[in-house]
């Protein structure tokens, strides 16, 4: 079946998708515009994982002040491959989410992986502590302790933060979003936040 033009068009529009892309997925669901619009992310989340693998040498750094009183300021550096990319409105729209995300909800580390040993190490040795006296199995309270980790993460570390403009999505999948549409890797590579 022949891609319907108006919803080829609308489907461009929308997910900023390549247009062969787009006229596949309408042709392969039937000019179905809700299956072919699954189709394309299904898609562009495949391309992204193949992106991440790729060196990031440009890029821009981020600054924003908060509110009339300017007492929260935040500094964000967002690589990718290319100055082409760099230059895009839609990576740079990208960058100022991210100054948002951070300015909005504090965190401390850009991932996982940024967290010192040391302090991870700690976190588990307070909850340790907190529990020492409940009575649980030693499995339920290893369970109990990776959960209160679990939670901390999605507060103290960008990448597992909810998304401040979107429920349900967290700033890792919407980093991966962006590598699909734009397609080349993006990486968030360090932030500073400050506050009177």
């Amino acid at each position: 079946m022949k891609a319907d033009t108006k919803l080829l068009i609308k489907l461009r529009k929308e997910t900023q998708a390549p247009i062969y892309l787009c006229k596949e997925a309408l042709e392969k669901n039937s000019n179905n515009y809700e299956k072919a619009l699954e189709y394309i992310q299904t898609k562009l989340l495949e391309r992204a994982d193949k992106y991440q693998l790729k060196e990031t040498k440009n890029g821009v750094i981020e600054v924003y002040s908060h509110g009339q009183a300017k007492n929260v300021g935040v500094m964000v550096e967002v690589l990718c491959q290319t100055d082409f990319v760099a230059r895009n409105e839609e990576f740079r729209k990208f960058a100022h989410e991210i100054a948002l995300q951070i300015a909005a909800m504090r965190p401390k580390y850009v991932s996982i992986e940024d967290i010192p040993e040391k302090e991870i190490n700690k976190l588990k040795s307070m909850y340790e502590e907190e529990l020492k006296d409940s009575g649980k199995p030693k499995e339920i309270i290893t369970k109990i302790i990776e959960g209160k980790l679990r939670k901390w993460y999605e507060s103290a570390v960008l990448l597992e933060q909810e998304y401040f403009r979107e429920e349900g999505k967290k700033i890792k999948d919407l980093l991966k979003e962006q590598i699909a549409k734009l397609g080349e890797n993006i990486k968030i590579a360090r932030f500073v936040r400050w506050e009177l």
